[in-house]
């Protein structure tokens, strides 16, 4: 029976998996970056543009890639595109843009971590970051702990 009614509901288009977390996870993060990185050396502006609409599986509960250019400056974030990604500070007042851009380098995954609050929330907890280097961009994709 249990069986006869999965085929039923695949069949209709309804697919059952395991519910996800509310939040991602460190391994879904870095799988994120991994593909963030894979778009921006395959047509840059495109991917840039995905991530800071979310599109193309570029969002996820709380995961979503964002990236600054040589400048500093945020190129692709759901609402900070143009704003130093350089001078953000933490909830804390740590020096996280520096931090991220001084990590950074490409074909290495680096992690820096600080106080963020969750989304809908006031109260900063440790986020953690992936940090790589993807043609001129420095990305990012961060989980909370």
């Amino acid at each position: 029976m249990r069986k006869t009614l999965l085929v039923m509901l695949c069949t209709a288009g309804i697919h059952l998996t395991a519910q996800a977390g509310e939040f991602g996870t460190a391994e879904e993060a870095k799988a994120m970056l991994e593909k963030a990185v894979t778009a921006v050396e395959a047509d840059k502006a495109s991917a840039l543009e995905k991530f800071t609409k979310g599109e193309d599986g570029f969002k996820d509960r709380d995961l979503y890639p964002y990236c600054g250019g040589p400048d500093g400056a945020f190129t692709a974030h759901p609402t900070l595109v143009g704003k130093s990604l350089k001078e953000l500070k933490d909830k804390e007042g740590k020096a996280l843009g520096e931090e991220i851009y001084a990590k950074a380098q490409p074909g290495t995954i680096s992690e820096v971590s600080y106080m963020w609050p969750r989304p809908g929330s006031d109260t900063p907890v440790e986020k953690v970051t992936f940090v790589t280097k993807a043609a001129d961009q420095v990305c990012v994709v961060g989980y909370y702990k």
